[in-house]
């Protein structure tokens, strides 16, 4: 039995200690067209060729730092009966399917693992059931390789998401269950959950048209460090979610100043559902950008808000996300995705996750191979770029890179709408 894991996680870029992953499996080959839209996806994936990409990733992940996995997580969670029966009565309620709780409960942990995530085959033995036209009692977890949208981790303190969609449900259940059980890990839960029942009404800054009451992924969340938060508002994130997350910075009564600068995004493009499509970073001066958004003219709203000994001091408009960090002390360089000579190559790299690295180190990041324009931006700033296969098969000593950007393949994994930060949720980072 492991020591519980004491989460610490203070910025974007700290040395990666330890880290949760979803390897995906049957939950993606569960997918049918029919189902796509209502799963999320615009497309289905070819398992096999998602499964080799995303060993790249694992691969890269298993030689830098600790990773587990939210299936063995899981499983240490459904082997205590007490733990189970809580879990499972939550799901079956919420889901709405308290027959199949006692089957469920007197199911083995391994199996039952599995159904969790891939889903489990409904009982055709109602006319309701048949009418319902459902194959799935539980539907399948198809997002759970997004490790990085059901909670998120601030600090010491783990927020568990409330997910935009019902879908996804599921995800933030089992992680919050991973997270409050004392033999895995060591940390402060916000649940965002328990704000879920509140009045519903406008979901976005003002002029959004997001109405979703209250909602935040973890996606949206950026720690930039342990006084400057930048969270997203648009798909998935509202404003009434960030109205949550500033009352829980408002219970820290210490001395001093936090900042949250929140960036309003689009809420009809399918490709901006998360501030991590348009912004990650890279280094400690420097950030990868979708330039259009984050610095170009346009409709969407930056706010800063300042927080001062546990209140609200000031909520204001700024001009973008760049010049309100400099004002906070933190000067990045932003390296642009698509790179900058073509509005045409943002567009289509952006779609593709080009904007959404994720470090292990300070100036060490892996990314889409197939993002070639933002790879020769990054290469410009002197970036080496390397394989994922070639750090496996120790070609690449990682240690003694200064700056990097590892690839993956990425010719079905972008295709459920995120790239290697959405795929990872750290829970141990070095302070920088």
């Amino acid at each position: 039995m492991m020591e519980p894991i004491k989460v610490n996680v203070q910025s974007e870029i700290g040395r990666l200690r330890g880290v949760i992953l979803h390897t995906p499996g049957d939950e993606v080959e569960n997918m049918t067209p029919r189902i796509a839209q209502r799963a999320l996806y615009s497309d289905i994936l070819n398992l096999s060729i998602a499964q080799r990409e995303y060993a790249q990733l694992s691969g890269v992940l298993n030689k830098w730092t600790t990773t587990y996995q939210i299936a063995d997580l899981l499983s240490v969670v459904l082997d205590d009966p007490g733990d189970r029966g809580l879990l499972l009565s939550r799901i079956c309620s919420i889901e709405n399917v308290p027959e199949y709780f006692d089957m469920l409960m007197s199911t083995p942990t391994k199996k039952l693992v599995k159904l969790l995530i891939e889903g489990l085959p409904a009982k055709i033995e109602t006319l309701t059931a048949f009418l319902a036209d459902e194959y799935y009692a539980l539907s399948p977890l198809y997002n759970f390789y997004f490790t990085r949208d059901a909670s998120a981790s601030v600090g010491t303190d783990v927020l568990i998401c409330k997910m935009a969609n019902k879908v996804r449900v599921r995800e933030s259940l089992i992680m919050e269950a991973i997270f409050s059980n004392p033999r895995l890990f060591e940390c402060s839960i916000i649940d965002a959950n328990e704000f879920s029942k509140e009045r519903a009404g406008e979901g976005g800054i003002a002029g959004s048209t997001v109405k979703n009451g209250v909602s935040v992924e973890g996606g949206d969340i950026i720690v930039i460090d342990d006084n400057i938060l930048l969270v997203g508002n648009g798909l998935r994130t509202t404003s009434k979610g960030i109205d949550m997350l500033i009352q829980r910075f408002c219970k820290d009564k210490s001395d001093g100043q936090k900042n949250i600068i929140v960036q309003q995004l689009p809420d009809d493009v399918e490709s901006f559902i998360h501030m991590d499509m348009v912004f990650t970073m890279l280094d400690r001066d420097a950030c990868l950008i979708y330039e259009p958004l984050i610095l170009g003219e346009n409709q969407y709203r930056t706010v800063l808000i300042t927080i001062e000994n546990g209140k609200v001091k000031k909520i204001r408009d700024e001009q973008n996300v760049l010049s309100t960090l400099r004002k906070l002390g933190k000067d990045l360089r932003p390296v642009y995705c698509g790179g900058s000579e073509d509005e045409w190559n943002a567009d289509r790299e952006q779609w593709h996750s080009g904007a959404n690295s994720f470090a292990i180190a300070p100036g060490k990041i892996l990314s889409y191979a197939r993002n070639v324009h933002t790879l020769n931006a990054l290469d410009a700033a002197g970036f080496n770029v390397v394989t994922a296969d070639d750090v496996i098969a120790d070609k690449v000593d990682l240690e003694k890179e200064k700056r990097c950007v590892i690839t993956i393949e990425g010719s079905e994994l972008p295709r459920g709408g995120g790239g290697a930060r959405c795929m990872t949720m750290p829970v141990v980072r070095d302070k920088v």
